[in-house]
């Protein structure tokens, strides 16, 4: 896994942007589409309203979620409500080329399921992924693959549901669908991330975090997060 340190969680969010934004034309170049998951977070809603001003051809761009919160349409534990406010908003995406993930669905078993075939007609079967992009937790989780949840064990679908986790029931891309992907990006900052960083740097699988493939990821991170990195 490559590491980029910046200065600070604007410099993260700018060099993202610019990174999704190449990636994305190369894309659309080569396969016509450019197929885009995004995760929530802070620095990640700077990421999307820095995208927003790059060149990016949105018409051949599909965005997908990488999870998101049991919530009501509009909740601001919602990630679709920041990503609305963040991207959508801004830009010429299409609506029919927005993904979300169905958590207000009745069923949410059948909705997961749903959300598969869906991957599947987007980004072929199996489906892959142009661009992942992923936090990191101060536990150790990513996108919602949360220490010990059972669905850190699915390994037979591309979308599952977790139990409870701070208050909210999620529904998550799993390990095998993130691995799949072409690319993974990932952003971390602040100081509280910095021992959870060395964890990710080595691979460490006893935090969910550590079971990504590193092969075709790249890590922007802040001064703060990456303090204990150079001291290894």
């Amino acid at each position: 896994m490559k590491i980029d340190v910046l200065s600070d969680s604007d410099a993260v969010a700018r060099g993202a942007a610019k990174l999704i934004a190449a990636e994305a034309r190369a894309a659309i170049l080569a396969r016509g589409r450019f197929v885009l998951a995004v995760s929530g977070g802070r620095t990640p809603w700077l990421m999307l309203r820095a995208l927003s001003e790059e060149a990016v051809p949105w018409q051949e761009v599909h965005l997908v979620q990488v999870d998101e919160r049991v919530a009501p349409a509009g909740d601001p534990d919602r990630n679709l409500t920041h990503i609305r406010e963040s991207l959508l908003t801004r830009v010429p995406l299409r609506a029919d080329h927005v993904h979300a993930m169905p958590v207000e669905a009745p069923d949410l078993d059948a909705a997961a399921e749903g959300y598969s075939r869906l991957l599947q007609e987007v980004a072929g079967s199996p489906p892959i992924l142009d661009l992942v992009h992923l936090g990191l937790g101060q536990d150790g989780h990513t996108a919602s693959l949360v220490p010990g949840d059972p669905v850190l064990d699915v390994t037979d679908a591309d979308v599952a549901l977790t139990r409870v986790y701070q208050g909210r029931r999620r529904m998550s891309l799993t390990y095998p669908a993130i691995n799949r992907a072409r690319s993974i990006l990932w952003l971390v900052t602040g100081a509280e991330k910095a021992g959870p960083l060395v964890r990710l740097r080595a691979a460490d699988t006893s935090i969910p975090a550590g079971r990504i493939r590193q092969g075709q990821a790249l890590l922007l991170a802040d001064r703060e997060a990456a303090a204990e990195l150079e001291k290894i």
